[in-house]
Parts: C-alpha cells; structure tokens; sequence
C-alpha cells in the first residue's frame, strides 16, 4: 500500500520543488502534488515517499522528471486572442520601428515562450508573424518548458484533431499538413523555432529579447521567486521590449522596472530606457 503524503513529506517535497524551480505548493492544492507524486511511486515501484525523495535528491535526471510530473501543461492555439491582436496591430510595428531607430541593422525579431508546454503558443506566433513580417524582417523563437515531456510533443509539432480547433481555416491550410488522426505544422515554421528544457529558476543565457510571452506561469511562484523570474527576463530584453504574462497575472506592486501598457486590444508590459 502506497503512503499517503503526511504532512512531513508534504513539506519535504514542497520545499525541495520550491528550491529548484520557484512553483509554490500550497495547502489549496496540496492534493494535485500528493497524487502526482503517488503516480511517480506507483510508475517506478517505490514504496514510500522518503524513498523516493531520497532518490531525487541525489540523482538530476530524476529530479528533472519529479518536476516534470507536477507542472500543469494547460495550453492551446491562439489563447486569448487579444493578445495576439495587440502583438500584430502594436508590438511588431513597434519593434520594427524601434529598429529603425537604432540603425536598421538588425533585421531578426526575437522572441521568447517561456513556459511553451506542448509547442500551441510559440507555433502561433510563429504563424502570426509569418504572415504579417513584411521583408527584409524575419523571426526567430527560443520556446522553452520545464517540462521534458511537453517539450517532446511540440518538437514533432502533431496535433490532433481537436487540438487545432482554435486555429483559423486560412491558417490550418498554410501552415498545417493534414494528416491521418491529425496535422501536423510544416517545416518552415518549425524551423523558425528552437526547442529547449529550461528551468525558470535560471538565467537563460538569451539576450537582445525584442518580445517574452510568458503566460500563466507566474501564478505557479510566489512573490519573491515571481520578482526573481521578472528581473531575468528585464536583463534578457533589448532596450525597448515588450512582456505579455497571462490575463489573470500583474506585476502591479511588485518593485519592477517595467512599465505597465494598456492598448486598445490588450494590456502588457514594456521595457524602455530610463
């Protein structure tokens, strides 16, 4: 018979999640880590909790996997759509604009989904961006996760079915390959984007970012670790740069150095000299 997580483990797990990757379990949703760590138990053919504890602490792969199992991967294409609005109709021709002001050498939009899951975000704006980029600009993406496992799935960019039901028929048809049980994105939107493991806790080695998506992934950390994540991404940026978080999180009352930017499709935050 499995243990339960009394409350000893409870804290145990918790804090060591919370020391590697800055996402808070609270008492509220103590019950989703109890059962995700009783699946890894059960998976692996581990007694108790302790034991596997134990095993995490000592061996990085399994850690990596442990953290994998109890992130939520919520995700699907063209979620909240004014934000994709306020990217198409003032982001982008702002940071072009903002490169012509700097000397209209950089030709290269960066952008960053960080806490990509399953691959739904950066392949739409990837899409986006293929259709309203007018030339000589193009794009590249870095999308990263925490999780290995959503990593995977959005390399190969299939989908099922009811997987695309968010994407428009225009889109569907230009950018997707229909395929037995589903489609699957064509090459040369996957080869604008670049697929890697990150941990949030960390700096991404990325600099010059002209736009970060980072959707509700914020919610999962508490204030402190929420300013440490911000900080990282305001050095990561370019001097003027744009930050979408998700619709239900703010960095109002957080001592950041972004300023807040209300537009008429939707609100997001810019980094500008001061």
């Amino acid at each position: 018979m499995i243990d339960v997580l009394n409350d000893a483990d409870f804290e145990l797990f918790r804090n060591v999640i919370y020391d590697e990757s800055g996402i808070t379990f609270s008492a509220t949703n103590r019950s989703i880590l109890d059962s995700r760590i009783k699946e890894l138990l059960r998976t692996k053919n581990i007694a108790t909790p302790r034991e596997y504890y134990s095993l995490i602490t000592k061996n990085t792969e399994e850690m990596k996997v442990m953290l994998d199992s109890v992130t939520t991967n919520l995700t699907r294409f063209f979620r909240n759509q004014p934000h994709f609005d306020a990217l198409i109709n003032y982001v982008i021709p702002h940071v072009i604009e903002n490169k012509k002001e700097a000397g209209g050498v950089d030709k290269v939009i960066k952008i960053w989904s960080a806490g990509c899951s399953s691959g739904e975000e950066p392949y739409t704006i990837a899409m986006v961006l293929s259709e309203i980029l007018p030339p000589p600009y193009t794009y590249q993406i870095t999308a990263s996760d925490i999780s290995l496992k959503s990593i995977l799935v959005a390399q190969k960019g299939f989908y099922g079915e009811g997987k695309v039901d968010g994407v428009p028929p225009n889109y569907l048809s230009k950018y997707f390959t229909k395929v037995d049980d589903g489609y699957q994105i064509k090459k040369e939107i996957q080869d604008k984007i670049k697929f890697d493991y990150h941990n949030l806790k960390n700096d991404s080695g990325i600099r010059n970012l002209d736009v970060i998506f980072c959707r509700n992934v914020l919610i999962y950390f508490d204030e402190p670790a929420q300013l440490a994540v911000i900080n990282r991404f305001y050095n990561s940026m370019a001097a003027k740069s744009y930050l979408f978080i998700g619709h239900s999180e703010s960095l109002f009352g957080m001592n950041t150095q972004f300023d807040f930017l209300k537009t008429q499709w939707a609100c997001l935050y810019e980094k500008k000299p001061h």
